[in-house]
């Protein structure tokens, strides 16, 4: 038994040891066009048959000893993969685009071992999850997935509503080329937030293109790649969707997410497609954000459970309820049989004449007009991004102390209202330049005065984006999914600014190419307050 698995099963309260484990590292994998993948196969110790486990990852197989070998000791056979070009695999990285093909190659391997008896399990985070989506049509009769902070469509991730997501790939790519160069270091750096404060200083520079440079101090190939040909190209994206691979044949899954996960909605999205197919995904969501350390230990006791049920036919650890989730707030687990739990209960709040938050139609006149200026963009604070420090629910007192941002508070709730699923954001304005973002922002004031963000949304408006005739834009901005309870004593209040940089690239007002713009230009932003109106999917939960 390892330190590191010993840790995790004293951590996750894992289920007795049942072996000990037989490891074969590095392993070369021949692909079909004869590159090399580095593999390592964790065995049970005891006579078969058990059923395999795989994980495919870019991240280096190292980091995921602990866990294999956690697996492997209580009966499966556990195979972990580097990803082309990444670790010691051969060939050149290009996320996203050698994985249905390598999987394939991975999985036919595995068919062919006599230790493998026809049971297989997916399972991981991530990337590791859309690695799972990339093959999951071609798994025998036996499977199972566990598919973590992930989507089988990156599209809406590198791009959120036409933006692109420039925190999640200036920190991402220090990840990747760190870990391939100097695990230790960049380990060290993840946990003493350098990742991202190099993510803050490369995201100031233009053009965008060269920001990898800053990054990790050399060109990333596929960073250059996908500005010249990923943006604005459908054709890009066909090949690396799999959501068409979601049928009614897909195995069992479990869907592990948090309310503070940039890839929540589409996770969701993969979640209800299995739903209308008339599959009973189990889903479980906690107040998490993507690296959060529960995800990062793969969430290794439900995991389990999982793979027990489906793969050795063991379904006594299963929860009666499919849908298991946290509501902040509450600070509570409640379980329910679908998601979202049934109709909502939708209360719509609006901006008075007093510029509060209220219920009653009652509502403001007048614009309220701020500048957002790309030399000094609005930057973001908290919330779903990807990030080692910083992510999730924090205190936004600076981000509300800036001129550029507006900030619409109600009055003290005298009861608790809870919130399950999107709520969203209505409002009309116009720019002085047709190029603008729109950033809106639901935070829960508690009775001290701070003002921590519960929920966000985000839209790009364009030239192409629908005018009234007095000039404005009409826009209903879905925020991200969340559960959260608004206690008796707090306020609700609601951000309108236009960016959140770097989590989003800041507009620069010039509508040039994302790669190669340089120029920045003041932006005047008029909205309409009495178009305000914010949608809640209220619930009684009991």
């Amino acid at each position: 038994m390892g330190l590191s698995s010993l840790y995790l099963a004293w951590v996750e309260d894992l289920p007795p040891r049942l072996n000990g484990v037989r490891k074969r590292r590095g392993l070369s994998l021949a692909m079909d066009d004869g590159v090399i993948l580095k593999t390592d196969h964790y065995a049970p110790d005891t006579p078969g048959p058990h059923p395999t486990i795989l994980m495919r990852l870019p991240y280096g197989r190292q980091g995921f000893g602990g866990i294999a070998e956690a697996y492997a000791e209580r009966g499966f056979h556990v195979v972990i993969q580097a990803c082309r070009g990444t670790e010691k695999s051969g060939g050149e990285f290009d996320p996203f685009a050698n994985e249905r093909a390598d999987g394939l190659a991975t999985l036919n391997w595995i068919k062919q071992q006599d230790w493998f008896d026809g049971r297989i399990g997916l399972t991981g985070p991530s990337y590791l999850g859309y690695a799972q989506w990339a093959i999951s049509d071609a798994l025998p009769p036996t499977a199972a997935m566990a598919t973590k902070v992930t989507t089988a469509d990156f599209r809406p991730v590198v791009f959120p509503s036409g933006a692109f997501h420039l925190n999640l790939w200036l920190s991402w790519v220090q990840v990747i080329e760190g870990l391939r160069n100097s695990p230790l270091a960049t380990a060290a750096r993840m946990f003493s937030g350098d990742i991202e404060r190099r993510t803050e200083k490369a995201a100031a520079v233009l053009p965008l293109i060269e920001a990898d440079k800053i990054a990790v101090r050399h060109k990333v190939t596929f960073w250059r790649y996908w500005f010249d040909h990923a943006i604005g190209n459908d054709a890009f994206w066909t090949e690396l969707d799999h959501r068409h691979r979601l049928t009614e044949q897909t195995p069992p899954v479990h869907f592990i997410s948090g309310w503070y996960d940039f890839m929540l909605d589409p996770l969701l999205a993969d979640y209800q497609k299995l739903v209308s197919l008339g599959h009973r995904p189990f889903l479980t969501i906690g107040t998490w954000f993507h690296v959060a350390e529960e995800l990062q230990r793969d969430n290794l006791r439900e995991t389990l459970t999982w793979m027990r049920a489906w793969l050795m036919g063991d379904k006594s650890g299963l929860r009666q309820r499919p849908v298991r989730m946290h509501i902040s707030g509450l600070d509570e687990w409640f379980e329910f049989d679908a998601y979202p739990p049934g109709p909502s209960q939708p209360s719509n709040w609006y901006v008075s004449a007093e510029g509060k938050l209220t219920q009653t139609d009652d509502r403001a006149t007048g614009m309220d007009r701020y500048r957002y200026d790309p030399e000094d963009p609005t930057p973001n604070l908290g919330g779903a991004i990807f990030a080692f420090t910083g992510a999730g629910a924090v205190n936004n007192e600076t981000l509300e102390a800036r001129s550029d941002v507006l900030s619409y508070t109600s009055r003290v709730l005298t009861s608790a209202l809870t919130i399950i699923g999107q709520c969203t954001v209505t409002l009309e304005g116009r720019a002085s330049l047709p190029d603008v973002d729109v950033f809106v922002r639901l935070n829960d004031v508690d009775p001290n005065g701070v003002s921590r963000n519960i929920c966000d949304g985000f839209v790009r408006v364009t030239p192409n984006t629908p005018r009234q005739s007095n000039g404005c834009w009409r826009l209903t901005v879905p925020l991200h999914a969340t559960a959260h309870s608004f206690r008796a004593g707090h306020r609700l209040r609601l951000l309108v600014a236009s960016g959140a940089h770097p989590r989003y690239a800041r507009n620069l007002g010039t509508d040039e190419p994302i790669n190669s713009a340089t120029i920045m230009v003041a932006n005047d932003i008029e909205i309409v307050r009495s178009s305000i109106s914010i949608t809640l999917p209220g619930y009684d939960v009991g």
